[in-house]
């Protein structure tokens, strides 16, 4: 006692700390035989049967003097300059495969990333645009095969997960067992179904349950894909990031079949959007594997030579839908709504949907004819204690206390342990009583109860629909709907939506039902809860969300639809900023995620917004990632257009260093192109000497005099071509000064006065006067003339035929000379004569015409050139005038009456 009790220094072991438990290590030493760096130090208590591990934590703390041994020691103070900081772990906001992962090329963070493709590496970036190199040898990728488990792994990320809040009641799958078998079959054979079927016919449903039932039929199982909104390309890609693991790489479409030749499975592709030669496409890249296709009927059909066999999904019987009524109601129906399921199976053909949503209508009608009891946590502070509820007395158990075979204990005499032990009656419960009647919808709203179900909902839950029909049927992640919704409960109201079946599961997250958004659209839009608010303020978010670092490209790409929805609908209603703002964002990270059908919707949005908005440095870069994307795709033709009119907007706006990035690609897009075969300028001539330095022969805005220099530099054709086209134009001149120097050369105004010619006629005897053929041959032309083709058997008004043997008087002076006089060779052309309708005879004829009927064809006397009309006998008009000389018509029959 006295070692422990003395003054500091009297004994040896004084200095050393007290030990409460007597198990002090080194008792026997004392202070002097430790350093200053022992002096104090803790040794944690150890029990002496189960000895505690060393504590790691205590050993690397300072040590603590006034600590004894065996306790703990002491959390250093907070008013010790001299003690360390504790260090405090704080929570991550995302999980940390997320933090660990590399950044994004988002435009908020200014990051750049490489994606890697068979025949270049792209550059994202995300302020000049995507930079593109041809891929050297040394990072050209080699795909690794995943193992069993990271396929599952895979295929359950790509899947949606349940969402938060009311589980949907579990349906079974009613009378599609014969398909079920019919499609195992098929694909037993290796054989290609394709499953066709109007939306909400169970499609999904029927797909589940038979990669189930075949899920051993290939060796490498089942591999699900979505085709909602993907090309076959997406698809192609998609099956390869499934089987193959390596990211930030995309084959090429030459690439594909090759690595996708060993996969032997059973590939399930939900909602596929394209047919024909595409399916083609696809089923011939994967030659091993047996398909399991499911599309609504407007999708275009299989090719005939793919061999895909077809299965259709009709409606449900009126049983089937009755039974499915009941499971989704969770209760059996009584008459009424018996009768009403018969109805709604009239109406809807059987849809397996219709039935669904049936169901939560009669759910929603239970909850209002029977209200919920009170909370016994909640109501207490809101409502007071609840009254007690007015139900049957406790029932007299004192019977389960007899000990049988004991006297006194309520048993009496020993029972038959062989006997059954009795089972006491059930009483059945009290039938509930509804607090107030609501009727059974009406056949209308049966048929369309998108209204009536959402009339029902939570209030977050309606604004997250109004988001939903904003977003064209996009329902955002939960994980977005608080910050949309503003409500910190807004998670939950996916699951009030997928519960009462307005909302259904495709690919990586949730839509609204066929036929929903276009039965709420005109009901939220009355009552003033949808608006282009909605997608604009999701395209805001969206834009800030996809641009902050922690968001990786898949967490992106899982968002897409809903995302590419906002910027649509931004763009169409006004907003093509906003539209503008989120696809600069986006782009680039849907590019690093190698999901490159929304890249390019993306991109095509963007471009026209930013048309619509005059942003032309944007619409420059959406331009160039188009060029970009075409490239990659082997489409060099789009690719150039792309390009150069990137530069040319990128060159009016002075961007020296876009307009450079721009030229690079260009080049590398001019290498890539196949060499056309050298093609002749229609603009150029042809026959040009090869001798002459290319800028000689195109066709250059310069006239050069004429001499012989001109002459030199054209060919030998063109000459033959200048020389036939002079020798036409002479002929044809000399035709038209021809008919002028013989038609209406005397200057009288006689337009249609013939001009007969002087030949042997002038003897008297008309059986001598024989045609000239050189003075007959110019007279053809004029006699297609409108005064040759007149019906009347004279072509002139005061010419006639004389009769044989009768005297000719002389000409009248007011009627001109009958022989021309000879024409100047200065006079002009002469004007045509003006074609007047005939007039008929007045006087009938009293004596038969000597000249043969007028057949409709010239004759010899009609033309002006005749041999035998030599004279004509001028007959004196009423009103010698210009104009009634040229309508008046006199027929040999009145010459011979004269």
């Amino acid at each position: 006692m006295d070692e422990h009790n003395g003054e500091p220094g009297e004994h040896s072991g004084q200095d050393e700390p007290f030990d409460a438990f007597g198990v002090r290590k080194g008792a026997g030493g004392g202070g002097a035989d430790r350093g200053a760096g022992e002096r104090g130090a803790l040794v944690p208590y150890q029990q002496p049967q189960a000895p505690e591990p060393y504590d790691a934590l205590a050993a690397a703390d300072a040590p603590d003097p006034s600590a004894f041994d065996g306790l703990r020691p002491v959390e250093p103070s907070l008013f010790d300059a001299a003690a360390p900081l504790p260090k405090a772990v704080r929570a991550a906001r995302e999980p940390l495969e997320l933090l660990a992962g590399p950044r994004t090329a988002g435009a908020g963070t200014g990051g750049v990333r490489r994606v890697a493709t068979a025949e270049y590496v792209l550059t994202l970036n995300a302020v000049d645009g995507t930079e593109v190199a041809v891929c050297p040898p040394e990072e050209r990728h080699t795909p690794v095969r995943r193992t069993k488990d990271e396929r599952a792994a895979h295929q359950a990320a790509g899947r949606p997960a349940p969402p938060p809040g009311p589980p949907a009641p579990e349906l079974p799958l009613l009378e599609r067992e014969e398909e079920r078998e019919r499609i195992v079959r098929l694909l037993s054979r290796g054989g290609s179904v394709r499953v066709t079927g109007s939306s909400g016919a169970g499609r999904t449903a029927l797909l589940e349950s038979a990669a189930k039932a075949g899920g051993e039929l290939a060796p490498d199982g089942v591999l699900w894909l979505s085709g909602y909104r993907r090309t076959v390309g997406d698809v192609l890609q998609e099956l390869y990031a499934t089987v193959y693991a390596g990211a930030e790489y995309r084959p090429g479409r030459a690439e594909l079949p090759a690595l996708l030749r060993e996969i032997g499975a059973v590939v399930i592709v939900d909602d596929i959007e394209f047919g024909g030669t595409a399916l083609a496409e696809l089923l011939a890249a994967a030659p091993e594997c047996a398909f399991l296709l499911s599309a609504t009927p407007e999708v275009p059909a299989p090719a005939a030579e793919s061999g895909v066999e077809e299965v259709y999904l009709a409606g449900l019987s009126r049983t089937g839908c009755v039974d499915l009524l009941t499971f989704a109601a969770g209760r059996p129906l009584d008459e009424d709504e018996t009768a009403w399921a018969a109805d709604l199976w009239f109406e809807s053909e059987g849809l397996p949907l219709r039935f669904v949503q049936a169901g939560a209508l009669l759910r929603q009608r239970d909850a209002l004819r029977y209200p919920p009891e009170p909370d016994w946590d909640d109501s207490v502070w809101e409502n007071g204690t609840p009254a007690e509820p007015a139900g049957p007395p406790i029932p007299d158990l004192t019977g389960f206390d007899a000990v049988p075979g004991v006297p006194g204990a309520g048993g009496g005499a020993a029972a038959d342990p062989d006997a059954p032990l009795p089972i006491p009656p059930v009483a059945p419960p009290t039938p509930r009583i509804p607090v107030t009647e609501v009727p059974l919808p009406s056949l209308a709203e049966s048929a369309a109860p998108a209204d009536l179900l959402a009339s029902r909902l939570s209030e977050a839950a309606r604004e997250a629909l109004a988001f939903a029909v904003a977003l064209d049927g996009e329902i955002p992640h939960p994980s977005h709907l608080p910050a949309l919704v503003g409500d910190t409960h807004g998670d939950a109201a996916l699951g009030e939506l997928t519960s009462v079946g307005l909302a259904v599961p495709v690919a990586t997250h949730y839509r609204l039902a066929a036929g929903v958004a276009q039965q709420l659209a005109a009901a939220l839009t009355a009552e003033g809860e949808l608006s282009e608010v909605q997608a604009h303020t999701a395209a805001l978010h969206y834009a800030w969300w996809t641009g902050h670092p922690s968001v990786s490209p898949e967490r992106a790409a899982a968002e897409s639809e809903a995302i590419i929805a906002a910027m649509a609908a931004c763009r169409d209603n006004g907003n093509a900023t906003a539209a503008v703002l989120l696809a600069r964002t986006v782009a680039p990270v849907f590019a690093a995620a190698l999901h490159w059908g929304a890249w390019e919707r993306t991109l095509r949005i963007g471009q026209e917004a930013a048309r619509l908005s005059g942003e032309v440095a944007e619409e420059a870069y959406f331009h160039h990632e188009l060029g970009v994307l075409a490239l990659c795709n082997g489409t060099t033709d789009r690719a150039r257009a792309e390009l150069e009119a990137s530069i040319a907007l990128r060159g009016a706006l002075a961007d020296r260093k876009g307009t450079v990035v721009g030229r690079r690609t260009l080049a590398l897009v001019e290498d890539a192109s196949p060499t056309p075969p050298p093609a002749l300028d229609p603009a150029s001539p042809f026959d040009e000497p090869p001798a002459l330095p290319p800028a000689a022969t195109a066709p250059l805005p310069v006239t050069l005099p004429p001499g012989p220099k001109r002459l030199a530099l054209v060919g030998t054709r063109r000459n033959l071509v200048a020389a036939s086209t002079g020798v036409l134009l002479a002929a044809v001149l000399g035709t038209i000064v021809t008919l002028g120097a013989t038609s209406g050369a005397d200057g009288s105004d006689q337009r249609n006065q013939v001009k007969p010619l002087d030949t042997a006629s002038d003897t008297g005897d008309p059986s001598t006067a024989l045609p000239d053929p050189l003075t007959t041959a110019p007279s053809a032309p004029p006699s297609s003339s409108p005064a040759s083709t007149s019906p009347t058997p004279s072509t002139s008004p005061t010419a006639s035929v004389p009769q044989p043997g009768t005297s000719q008087p002389p000409p009248h002076p007011g009627t001109g000379s009958t022989t021309p006089p000879p024409s100047s060779p200065s006079q002009g052309h002469p004007k045509p004569p003006k074609t007047t309708p005939p007039t008929q005879p007045t006087t009938p004829p009293t004596t038969p015409p000597t000249t043969p009927p007028d057949t409709g064809s010239p004759s010899p006397t009609d033309t002006a050139d005749s041999p035998t009309a030599t004279r004509s006998v001028p007959v004196e008009p009423p009103a010698p005038t210009s104009e009634s000389a040229a309508t008046q018509s006199v027929t040999p029959t009145d010459d011979a009456t004269d």
